[in-house]
């Protein structure tokens, strides 16, 4: 088995950990990918699902830092150790690790506000979603602040050698769709710290906000289609499908002339229901226009709506990121070139794999 072949097992099967104390905490709840752990494998690190269901029936183990098939070793394993801002708190005194948390090995992430208009209603969450967990459990608060948020990235920059920073977002009811307040949060953050930062957010209702974000310091951004077919989309996430494609396309169209090419994502959720067509045909859409489609396998999150949703099956999802890579490939787009966020990081994918560089 070679490593592209690998990582997309893990990822789609997650891992069993014969020691549940080994290394740094992994991510329960909130926004975003979750119930996942950092893991290295070899000289990789990615993020493999380790607290829900298809997890506990894996035959993948680990044992003594050996990466285990069926009782066999077939990789060393490594895990990130937790970072040093993790035992620290703020001037006004809430824990680091409420504000930001480290993802993979070198990336610091947020989320600035812990709510969504969407999330709190069946008829419009999306069902994937977990962001009022970590908040319900106290592990992290509502609002972050610029100062908070400057005072943590200086932190993990200089104590644990951090990359770039990821900063997303609940959708707020105002207009921008949060874009405003990332803008506030990205100036105080580049005040205090020279870090590349991704913001993600849905498409604002002014796209004037892309300058904004841009010269507040933000060096790429990510929109989320997640899902691309209607049907889907309408089933998966009610409330954010009243957001058209065509808009997306708009707003992604809008984003590059300001980001530039290449420094504008989206996720696609994997496995929710799209045909693998479909995620094709979109990826070539979006390359096209010069946003990278950051493919991730679907994760069902412990406590959601699709908590017992099937994960993709790894075969498909290697068919997938061929195809995609190969799109990449012939376009020139790579993830080493975004400047900050997921695809740059690409912990949560093996598309990276497949980009041919």
């Amino acid at each position: 088995m070679n490593k592209q072949q690998l990582i997309v097992e893990l990822q789609s099967a997650g891992l069993k950990l014969a020691n549940a104390e080994i290394g740094a905490a992994g991510r329960i709840g909130g926004a975003g990918p979750s119930d996942h752990k950092a893991v290295t494998v070899g000289d990789t690190t990615v993020m493999i699902p380790i607290f829900n269901s298809p997890a506990a029936s894996s035959p993948y183990t680990v044992k003594e830092q050996k990466l285990q098939l069926n009782g066999e070793d077939i990789s060393t394993v490594a895990f990130p150790s937790e970072p040093k801002f993790y035992s620290l708190t703020t001037s006004d005194g809430i824990p680091y690790k409420q504000i930001a948390l480290l993802h993979s090995k070198d990336v610091l992430a947020t989320t600035v506000l812990q709510t969504c208009i969407r999330y709190g209603d069946t008829a419009t969450s999306c069902q994937f979603c977990a962001i009022g967990q970590s908040l319900a459990a106290g592990r992290t608060i509502a609002r972050k602040t610029p100062s908070q948020l400057a005072e943590v990235a200086e932190a993990a920059v200089r104590l644990d050698g951090v990359k770039h920073m990821v900063m997303t977002t609940g959708t707020p009811s105002t207009s921008d769709r949060g874009a405003a307040y990332l803008t506030q949060c990205a100036k105080a953050i580049k005040a205090k710290v020279n870090i590349p930062i991704q913001a993600q957010c849905e498409p604002p209702d002014d796209f004037i906000w892309f300058e904004r974000m841009k010269e507040a310091g933000i060096d790429s951004l990510g929109m989320h289609l997640e899902a691309v077919e209607d049907k889907v989309r309408a089933n998966i996430m009610p409330g954010k499908a009243t957001v058209s494609v065509d808009y997306y396309f708009q707003a992604f169209t809008a984003a590059v002339k300001v980001f530039g090419w290449g420094q504008v994502s989206t996720y696609l959720l994997a496995g929710l229901g799209d045909s693998l067509k479909s995620l094709v045909e979109m990826s070539d859409r979006l390359i096209q226009i010069g946003v990278y489609p950051f493919i991730v396998p679907f994760v069902p999150i412990t406590g959601t709506p699709l908590a017992h949703h099937p994960t993709p099956r790894s075969e498909w999802m290697f068919a997938l990121y061929q195809e995609v890579g190969e799109l990449l490939q012939r376009s020139g787009m790579s993830s080493t070139d975004i400047k900050a966020g997921c695809a740059k990081c690409g912990a949560c994918s093996a598309l990276a794999n497949f980009e041919g560089k």
